[in-house]
């Protein structure tokens, strides 16, 4: 009897302290996205990511709330010779926490550092999806232990031009993304249970099209990396949804679709009309 008291208790008081943990923390983010952004932030986005310009308010806002929180959580590390600016932590911040609008959520729960390069690598580490270790040239990964590592010439490259389709900040935050439910399948985890049939569908569909048309050489509105696996497929997609979202929409109706009620935004209404 005196035993099944005294678990009763720890069982309580790890609930309690869970709770309040909980709260602290719920109480620390609202500080956080509160918090107006540092003066030095917007000259610097509209120097390296010029179509925030075309943002609304309400988006800003809330970008800015994501970059409070991304920053006291992570740790930015410079490889390979770079020093960090507040232009590079700023800049890849901001990217990454793009993907975040219109939805309340956590700021990358499982990341804990994101790595910079000066330029492309060189890593002999196995990817997401093993491979072998011999060494090659890299613009980003994404490593399901926490960690994201970009080439800083890359992220700046993707950033600016905004309408080719391609963003290595965008493609290695969407598999972090993907990852959040433990598994890199190209499912990331959805709002309501229900919806993951139409998505396994539409997405299933679109991965054979695009194997496809790379098999026969074609030109797709997505980039042929996607074809790889469903994970790379979902993190080329999220790069097309936000960079060439008025084709991605026009020629791919349903993918647009399912990626727009994932990510709770229109991409149409950033880029130049």
């Amino acid at each position: 009897m005196h035993f099944l008291i005294l678990v009763l208790m720890l069982s309580s008081a790890v609930f309690f302290f869970g709770a309040l943990m909980h709260r602290s923390r719920r109480v620390r983010y609202q500080k956080l996205l509160a918090t107006p952004p540092p003066p030095i932030w917007l000259p610097i986005l509209k120097k390296t990511l010029p179509m925030i310009g075309r943002m609304s308010g309400k988006h800003k806002n809330q970008l800015f709330g994501y970059m409070q929180i991304f920053l006291s959580e992570k740790q930015f590390e410079g490889c390979g010779g770079l020093e960090l600016s507040e232009e590079i932590t700023t800049t890849i911040t901001a990217q990454a926490c793009m993907l975040l609008l219109g939805r309340e959520t956590q700021v990358y729960p499982k990341l804990k550092t994101v790595l910079v390069y000066p330029h492309t690598y060189t890593s002999g580490q196995k990817g997401m999806f093993g491979g072998d270790n011999g060494e090659s040239a890299r613009l980003g990964e994404s490593w399901d232990c926490g960690v994201v590592v970009l080439s800083w010439n890359s992220v700046k490259g993707g950033a600016r031009n905004f309408e080719d389709g391609h963003n290595v900040t965008f493609h290695e935050f969407a598999h972090q993304l993907d990852q959040e439910d433990g598994a890199a399948d190209g499912a990331p985890i959805l709002e309501e249970r229900s919806a993951y049939s139409a998505w396994a569908r539409v997405f299933g569909e679109e991965y054979k099209v695009l194997v496809d048309k790379t098999r026969r050489g074609k030109k797709s509105t997505m980039d042929r990396y996607g074809a790889t696996n469903p994970a790379e497929f979902f993190a080329v997609a999220t790069e097309t949804f936000f960079e060439k979202p008025r084709q991605l929409k026009s020629r791919h109706p349903e993918l647009f679709e399912e990626l727009q009620y994932y990510y709770k935004v229109d991409p149409t209404d950033w880029v130049e009309p």
